[in-house]
């Protein structure tokens, strides 16, 4: 029997949900070349929601709405939703492991290493959740009858420019290291990779992380992304992928985010030039330090 396929719209991901831009906007998306397509006409995936000024300020509140619950739920617990995620992660993998071949013109293998990788990072992290303020924080020597006490905390809600080339293993790696610790966190994904990005939005919203903790919009990062920098409820932005995003001048960015004293993590490469990390290479705990308050508690000691 013949039949009308159900083509889908990847829809934004905002508080929980999956709405289509209030722009009433969306763009095609199309699959890179590969080795041995080239030369040829390029192939049509689908079509994503392109969002809009409006769209960000919704996921910023959102995201604030949602931030103070995960920051308050055990760090233990906070550990445990996020492996569920790598356990829905790997249930899908099938459909992400073509979505990267598409978006990055990989061969099967190379996908297949790239979504293992992408599903490894994200339980690297996971696993951080209740280790990391053990080796951040700490007593501190004080001359006098004093406990001094610092431990670590998190920023709130975190503006993230998801990387442009890597459509997985990148965006595993900016987003996992800030919802880690508490905070919550806006997402501008690739505007020519974002199918793997709304495809994790649906492993987020198909696990525990509570909706709002992460937001994610797809579109031009030029459009979107000075408004996250200006947002006055927004505490902090990753500037990462600004590195090939066009349009993107990530100085005026950051200019833009000093109004309120967010916090800002730098794209790679030095002077004007952005690039994108090596994503392959081992992490460290610089992600995840980059989007943590100190807090430091004076005690007076008992006698």
């Amino acid at each position: 029997m013949s039949r009308v396929d159900v083509k889908k719209t990847y829809k934004l991901y905002i508080g929980g949900k999956f709405p289509r831009s209030e722009s009433g906007r969306s763009y095609e998306v199309y699959a890179a070349p590969s080795g041995r397509s080239r030369s040829t006409a390029p192939r049509f995936l689908a079509n994503a929601a392109q969002g809009s000024r409006k769209d960000a300020r919704d996921a910023v509140t959102a995201a604030r709405a949602a931030q103070p619950g995960w920051a308050g739920a055990t760090a233990y617990n906070r550990g445990q939703v996020l492996y569920r995620v790598a356990e829905v992660m790997e249930s899908r993998r099938p459909q992400l492991v073509q979505e990267v071949r598409d978006a990055e013109g990989l061969s099967p293998a190379a996908a297949e290493a790239v979504v293992s990788q992408a599903i490894d990072r994200w339980v690297w992290y996971a696993g951080w959740s209740d280790k990391y303020v053990q080796i951040l924080g700490g007593l501190n020597p004080v001359a006098g009858p004093y406990f001094n006490i610092s431990a670590s905390e998190p920023t709130g809600v975190v503006a993230v420019l998801a990387p442009q080339e890597s459509s997985l293993l990148g965006l595993v790696s900016v987003i996992a290291p800030v919802i880690v610790s508490g905070n919550a966190v806006v997402v501008v994904t690739s505007a020519e990779r974002p199918l793997p990005a709304i495809t994790l939005a649906e492993c987020l919203a198909t696990s525990d992380v509570p909706g709002g903790v992460v937001n994610v919009i797809s579109g031009r990062a030029a459009e979107i992304a000075p408004w996250l920098a200006s947002h006055r409820d927004v505490n902090a932005i990753d500037l990462t992928g600004a590195a090939g995003a066009e349009g993107v001048d990530w100085a005026t960015l950051e200019e833009a985010s000093a109004d309120n004293l967010k916090r800002v993590l730098r794209p790679g490469g030095s002077g004007a030039e952005a690039v994108e990390p090596d994503w392959t290479a081992t992490p460290d705990l610089s992600r995840l330090t980059a989007f943590l308050e100190t807090k430091t508690v004076w005690h007076p000691k008992g006698r």
